[in-house]
């Protein structure tokens, strides 16, 4: 026990940027995200061996993981109805891998160091370039970055993600760490005080060029208006759903309700159009059966009622052969305003199992699990003028999705989103944050829907709108202002590609100039 005690506590300083870093992510305020890398680091330049780099690296991205992450035992016993312990089990195996690119950026590091020697200067600068570069590279089931915090505590730093996107911003948070190390290091020196007050300054310097940003965008030259739904269907509802009739027309009137409520209620002027949420509508819409049982009541409650609608709804993929998840937008006369999106980005584990295309037996594995097909890739949808770009759930995370319907014309994205799965403390708020994410990057108003929360509207300018309540019925009215032709933003046009490229030629401009001083 004594010598167990011995080990742990000289593991103190990784377990201790685990709680740093776990406890300043959404949807905890972030204090401590400048220094949260630190005591990791301190111990790395301290220690020789890569393989003790490794593991304080894995020890402190489990403790991160932990915290930030906790969720997933929810999920696991929500939606994969498995008992309480293998569901901590679950977590615990998600924790050993959720965030592996920092012990693996360790390691490249302590590599780098020892196959030179390096001198201090470029052990040090390489700390933020190798780990920066690895959160970008490794891929992630959930693709966090330490840059959606920025958006989450509103510092105006956020609105400099339209030139260098929100991984440039984690970038930008490393460095910073970097800074705050070099200040700890020099603690009691005038040199020490110098870098904190740079980095202060820097920090001071950044925020606000992103309020002067946010205060002179271009202003919009339209506007519309929405309204959004939220039923709050629970999961067992849902899953009775696929099964039973009867449970599908008890949430369709549910729907109906809630929106005749919306359109009648309190609000200036009538909406363009309705939002439901993924997988809104409890059956799968079949284009020879639109006059048959609950497409030809959602088409006639439309008629009726004279709104459009964009709901989430199970489709077909004939040549598949399989469901997918959809998203149709119907016309106020109750027809189906083009063909329906089918999500591209699918949920590993949840709407397919990675390698059953290879081995068909690990369906079996995984019997909770849906094989939906994969849609053809992001395409923009049209409701009279107004150019929609739509997002199903997951794939709001993803930039490069967005870029794609940016540039195919989109003015306003529009995301919907069933969390019902994953509890209300943390999942609803990273998720949010990080879909409102793609309308600071370019620049486009982002309307979101969700089954049980949080369901919003942000404009262009980064202005959040009211936000719904978890687990609640409610609807909500918003007037959207956005830019008929809306120009591509620095991020859009160029960051896509130049923000990798910075982030790989940093370490490897740090080592160029450490080998030609060498030589």
């Amino acid at each position: 026990m004594e010598k167990a005690a011995v080990r742990f506590s000289a593991f103190r300083l990784p377990v201790l940027s685990g709680i740093l870093l776990g406890t300043s992510y959404i949807p905890f305020p972030p204090w401590a995200l400048l220094f949260g890398f630190v005591p990791l680091w301190l111990f790395w330049l301290r220690e020789s061996s890569w393989k003790r780099v490794f593991f304080a690296g894995w020890l402190a991205q489990f403790v991160f993981t932990l915290i930030a992450s906790h969720w997933v035992a929810h999920t696991a016993h929500e939606f994969g109805h498995l008992s309480r312990p293998v569901s901590a089990l679950v977590l615990l195996l998600f924790c050993a891998a959720g965030h592996l690119h920092i012990p693996l950026a360790g390691v490249v590091w302590s590599l780098c160091r020892s196959g030179g020697p390096l001198p201090v200067w470029a052990q040090l600068g390489l700390l933020p370039a190798v780990t920066a570069l690895a959160e970008y590279a490794w891929p992630m089931i959930f693709p966090w970055n330490l840059g959606y915090p920025w958006l989450w505590a509103r510092l105006p730093a956020y609105q400099l993600a339209e030139y260098v996107g929100f991984q440039g911003l984690s970038a930008v948070t490393l460095a910073l760490n970097l800074a705050f190390l070099a200040a700890w290091e020099n603690r009691g020196t005038w040199k020490g005080g110098r870098v904190l007050g740079a980095a202060l300054a820097f920090l001071a310097a950044i925020n606000g060029l992103g309020w002067i940003r946010g205060k002179t965008l271009p202003p919009p030259d339209a506007e519309t208006r929405v309204l959004i739904v939220q039923a709050n269907i629970g999961n067992l509802a849902k899953e009775r759903a696929q099964r039973g009739e009867r449970f599908r027309g008890e949430i369709l009137r549910r729907y109906f309700e809630l929106t005749a409520q919306g359109l009648s209620g309190p609000g200036s002027g009538r909406p363009d159009f309705a939002v439901w949420p993924e997988s809104a509508f409890p059956d799968t819409i079949l284009p020879g059966a639109m006059e048959e049982g609950n497409t030809a009541l959602l088409r006639a409650f439309l008629r009726r009622h004279s709104i459009a609608l964009l709901t989430g709804a199970r489709g077909y993929d004939e040549a598949a052969g399989k469901k997918t998840n959809a998203l149709y937008l119907f016309a106020e006369d109750g027809e189906v305003a083009g063909p329906p999106y089918h999500k591209t980005v699918l949920l590993a584990f949840g709407e397919y199992v990675p390698g059953a295309r290879l081995v068909p037996a690990l369906k079996g594995w995984f019997p909770r699990t849906a094989d939906f097909a994969r849609g053809h890739g992001p395409e923009v949808k049209r409701l009279g003028d107004l150019v929609l770009g739509p997002q199903i759930c997951y794939e709001g995370l993803f930039p490069g999705l967005s870029r794609v319907l940016a540039d195919g014309g989109a003015q306003v994205f529009v995301n919907v989103t069933n969390d019902s799965w994953f509890g209300a403390r943390s999942e609803p708020y990273q998720h949010l944050v990080m879909t409102l994410a793609r309308g600071i990057e370019f620049r486009r108003p982002v309307i979101r829907s969700t089954n049980t929360g949080i369901s919003t509207a942000m404009r262009a300018d980064g202005t959040l709108l009211a936000l719904s309540p978890l687990h609640a019925e409610w609807t909500q009215r918003y007037d959207i202002p956005y830019r008929r032709d809306p120009p591509p933003t620095f991020f859009q046009a160029y960051g896509h590609w130049l923000v990798p490229a910075i982030l790989l030629l940093a370490p490897a401009g740090i080592l160029a100039a450490a080998w030609r001083r060498k030589a």
